[in-house]
């Protein structure tokens, strides 16, 4: 097998909220396999630092201010991007939020919120993008991030849970309508990893970092460089008959219902 088969080059992959943590991870590996990087966020303080840290690492990014759930702005923003950068021809939907609240407490605004920007947004995205990928009939790649959450659920999450799950579902519909198209859409499915925002709960023995390693058959959080093959692998040739698929990368804890008691 050749390693051509995993070869971006020429390839422009956007990187939706690309600013930070996992989705900064896998656009480092996108760029690093080859493929030029854009990424979104609705900050202009994010997108500038997270140009300064990319050109640190030698990667030059193009950064583009736009809100994935507001259509008319997505619509501006690629068509900007096809003409100052090139046409997408990657689309990772990494672009969310969660909140935990409980469901007796969380007001529908913020559970609406949630949807929209989790489920909505990359509804929106994927539309447009596979638009243009179809007047150019190129085909392409769309990876959505969906999560464990869209197969288990957990206390206070309830409305990322079910955009997860929704996002989980429209992935096997984006697969379904557009493969004629030869546009593969699959799915990414984190586990815990070890990145700025879980910092405080994994330090100082903290119950939640103790509960995670014990339940994650790997015995660790994962580190966010390791979503990095995963998202080379379904935005290459070497994914090009794999359409519908959530890839789980959690270390195993969706394998089991965890260790015995007093297990090591």
């Amino acid at each position: 097998m050749s390693l051509e088969l995993f070869d971006l080059t020429g390839k422009t992959a956007l990187v939706t909220g690309g600013t930070h943590g996992l989705g900064m991870a896998i656009a480092t590996g996108l760029a690093e396999a080859g493929a030029k990087i854009v990424v979104n966020d609705l900050s202009e303080d994010k997108l500038k630092n997270a140009k300064k840290e990319y050109k640190e690492n030698g990667i030059d990014v193009a950064t583009y201010l736009f809100d994935v759930t507001n259509e008319a702005q997505v619509i501006e923003a690629l068509g900007t991007i096809e003409k100052e950068v090139a046409p997408v021809d990657i689309l990772v939907n990494n672009a969310g939020i969660i909140k935990r609240v409980p469901m007796l407490e969380m007001d529908v605004d913020e559970f609406r919120q949630v949807i929209d920007i989790d489920l909505v947004g990359p509804f929106i995205m994927a539309k447009h993008v596979v638009k243009s990928m179809n007047a150019r009939n190129s085909g392409g790649k769309i990876i959505n991030m969906c999560s464990m959450m869209s197969e288990v659920s957990r206390n206070t999450v309830s409305a990322y849970a079910a955009a997860k799950g929704g996002l989980k579902m429209l992935t096997r519909e984006m697969a379904d309508e557009w493969a004629r198209f030869n546009v593969q859409a699959n799915g990414i499915g984190p586990g815990y990893f070890a990145t700025a925002q879980t910092a405080p709960i994994r330090v100082g023995g903290h119950p939640f970092n103790e509960f995670i390693i014990k339940r994650t058959p790997a015995r660790r959080w994962g580190e966010p460089s390791e979503l990095a093959g995963a998202a080379v692998f379904l935005a290459s040739k070497a994914s090009d008959f794999v359409n519908g698929h959530v890839l789980y990368v959690d270390g195993g804890i969706l394998a089991t219902l965890g260790s015995h008691a007093g297990e090591e």
